[in-house]
């Protein structure tokens, strides 16, 4: 088995992709640099030296929140991690993946290697070991207000870390303590300040949208194809794709897409084809507009997050220089909060237009001389060919519009008002990832029709260069419909390969 070394630190920058890579790997192993280990030593020993000198501390000599002003004797800071993980271990709801557990380890390995935090180098020394070993802690997805950063997930994966809560380890959930022992650890000691370092920050939601950000780039491409296809499939004007148009409003998603379609449908007998047609409908003439808008705001989205994932978010802070502990802010959520909620309305509008193509290619008044439902006419009535799957796309569609409704703008206070206002971005994350999700099935049901479209009206011949690729490797998958027969299974083997696909057509241009 493959095992990858990543080495992480303040000289050092997290991606997406990165993050990504290390979610989907079984083995990983971490590797602090030079720079990382010096910083991280001279961080520990201030704490030490601040613990030695009697100085009062937040969240290492003190209580938490509204208790920040309870004064906690030096023989209990221990006990106090301790019950910082388990009292803040108070998540419900259904759990949240492994791909997101393991993506949220590493963001919260990068920001403690970053020096800043006062943790000893085992405890990031012993997470690079959890994660290489691949144990997942079981950590319910429901809990996080988005500031102080993640505590209540956060917590939940602490204490597997100490050898308490549940794991899944080999495709088994036990507890953390026998995953541990399986795997050759012992449960990990939280001294001074570790605690508060662990669970304080932004981890699980910026894991999260690294994740997301980083299938939406690849999403783009999909629903450019997507529409590629579908122009195809009507005889679409080539006109709204001219590059004269899209030097006139030179948004770069705009072009980008408008690019790909006149690079995707390149030596089309079919594109152009209808000359009685002037233009289409929006939902196919303006498919740059829309899809470029969408990519730009991915790309915000992107910005944000890799921004986040290199940044140090606990508190308090230790730093060079009185006062050495300095208590902020950079737990707060609010950024990831607010891009996840645009890339969440971005990646819905690609679902939105989708579904639009979808339905006009149902309906034989708009889809430019298609059958009914793109059933071979012969056959209309007995079979309903793909009727439903377009009443699936509607769903799922109507499902993103509830999700895109913006958690950044909530706040409810907590801790007894000591934390007034808080990102609910936790919250953000997972509706995007949810988003994404939906949009993929959404894509997915396109892709079918357009290329049933395609064999009704040519018989699969005639395309451009990167539409007829992307044909043969659909047509691979899946066979043409002639009567009817369960479409979840094409949906769910179409969705399998749309980064696939999209990957050898980028190739293909390169």
């Amino acid at each position: 088995m493959t095992v990858r070394t990543i080495f992480v630190g303040p000289d050092r920058r997290l991606t997406a992709q990165i993050v990504t890579a290390v979610a989907q790997a079984p083995k990983i192993k971490i590797v602090l640099t030079p720079r990382a280990k010096v910083q991280v030593r001279r961080s520990r020993a201030i704490v030490e030296r601040l613990i030695r000198s009697g100085r009062v501390i937040y969240g290492v000599t003190t209580g938490f929140g509204r208790f920040k002003d309870r004064v906690i004797p030096a023989e209990a800071v221990s006990e106090l991690q301790k019950n910082l993980i388990r009292s803040h271990s108070a998540g419900v709801g259904s759990f949240l993946s492994a791909e997101v557990v393991r993506a949220s380890l590493l963001v919260r390995l990068n920001s403690l290697a970053q020096g800043f935090s006062g943790v000893r180098p085992k405890l990031i020394d012993f997470l690079s070991k959890l994660l290489n070993a691949n144990i997942i802690p079981v950590i319910p997805s429901q809990g996080s207000v988005g500031a102080s950063g993640d505590l209540a997930p956060l917590s939940h994966a602490g204490l597997v870390l100490m050898g308490e809560g549940r794991a899944w380890f080999q495709g088994r959930l036990m507890s953390g303590r026998e995953a541990l022992k399986r795997a050759g650890l012992k449960p990990f000691e939280f001294a001074a300040k570790e605690g508060l370092a662990w669970n304080n920050g932004t981890a699980v939601m910026t894991g999260i949208a690294a994740l997301v950000v980083e299938k939406a780039e690849r999403l783009a491409t999909t629903a450019d194809l997507a529409g590629a296809l579908t122009l195809e499939a009507i005889c679409g004007v080539p006109d709204a794709f001219d590059h004269r148009i899209h030097k006139l409003r030179p948004h770069p998603g705009q072009s980008i897409s408008a690019a790909n379609f006149r690079r995707f449908t390149q030596g089309s007998r079919l594109i152009g084809s209808a000359l009685q047609r002037i233009q289409d409908a929006y939902s196919v003439r303006c498919m740059p507009q829309v899809h470029g808008a969408c990519r730009d705001a991915i790309e915000y989205a992107k910005q944000v997050v890799e921004m986040e994932l290199n940044s140090v978010t606990d508190n308090p802070l230790i730093v060079s220089g009185r006062p050495y502990a300095l208590s902020g802010g950079n737990f707060h959520g609010e950024p990831i909060a607010i891009a996840m909620d645009t890339l969440g309305i971005a990646l819905a509008e690609l679902a939105n237009i989708s579904e639009r193509r979808i339905a006009k290619l149902m309906d034989p008044a708009t889809s430019e001389g298609l059958p009914a439902f793109l059933v071979p006419p012969a056959r209309g009535g007995l079979h309903s060919g793909f009727m439903i799957a377009q009443y699936t796309a509607a769903a799922l569609v109507s499902e993103n519009k509830i999700l895109a409704h913006p958690a950044s703008v909530d706040s409810i206070p907590t801790s007894a008002n000591q934390e007034d206002h808080v990102s609910m971005g936790t919250i953000a994350a997972r509706k995007a990832y949810e988003i994404l999700q939906n949009v993929e099935n959404v894509l997915a049901i396109e892709w079918l029709v357009a290329v049933q479209g395609i064999d009704l009206r040519s018989g699969g011949t005639k395309l451009g260069r990167g539409t007829g690729a992307a044909y043969s490797l659909i047509r691979r998958q899946v066979p043409v419909l002639t009567q009817d027969r369960v479409l979840a299974d094409d949906i769910a083997s179409i969705r399998k390969i749309l980064p696939i696909v999209c990957e050898r057509i980028a190739e293909a241009y390169e």
